[in-house]
């Protein structure tokens, strides 16, 4: 992540502190969020570590693909779905599979849903999200628009986890929003394991 990213972020989680704590709702705590931004840097840096060994084996493979799509709308409107699929399924595994759940209990172990949630993610996922980009690279997709587009949902995924937003009209019916992924992180018994997007 480069540093003006970095400063758009701390300044998106300086508003939302500043707008919980006019509205009295208090969505953050020195020790949780001490704990996201901790996991974060140290999470950082391992995928940043294992990024280039996952870019060599992609690269490698890319070689291979078995089609190769060449109207870029459609290259970048199919990327765009296969990388939303594939965090679908790789979130699913994460909470259905108890190996990756261990990794996984990290990012739901907040007690308040908010932008730093988004960041708190387990030590061990950059071992293994990458290998859900195996296939969509055979597929033909190029290994540094597979990063750009994963970044992109990455971005998104963090503006997911907050308390702030509420529901989104229409956007509701097709993206996964903040009123979701609350619901996902709820710890109701009837929404567990539920809405994986």
């Amino acid at each position: 992540m480069n540093w003006e990213i970095s400063t758009i972020y701390v300044i998106i989680i300086g508003l939302e502190i500043g707008i919980s704590n006019f509205q009295h709702r208090k969505l953050y705590t020195w020790h949780e969020t001490l704990i996201s931004f901790a996991l974060s840097l140290i999470n950082g840096t391992l995928d940043l570590a294992v990024r280039g060994l996952y870019l060599l084996l992609l690269v490698f493979l890319y070689k291979f693909r078995i089609i190769e799509v060449n109207n870029k709308i459609i290259y970048w409107l199919l990327l765009f779905i296969l990388i939303d699929f594939q965090f679908y399924w790789l979130h699913r595994l994460e909470h259905f599979c108890r190996l990756f759940w261990a990794a996984h209990v990290t990012h739901h172990s907040a007690e308040h849903m908010n932008f730093t949630v988004g960041f708190r993610a387990s030590l061990l996922r950059p071992l293994y999200d990458f290998i859900f980009f195996l296939p969509i690279v055979l597929l033909g997709f190029k290994p540094l628009d597979i990063f750009l587009m994963y970044s992109i949902a990455q971005i998104w995924a963090v503006f997911q986890h907050t308390e702030l937003v509420k529901k989104l009209g229409w956007l509701e019916y097709i993206f996964v929003t903040p009123s979701h992924h609350r619901v996902h992180h709820a710890s109701n018994e009837k929404y567990l394991d539920r809405n994986m997007g």
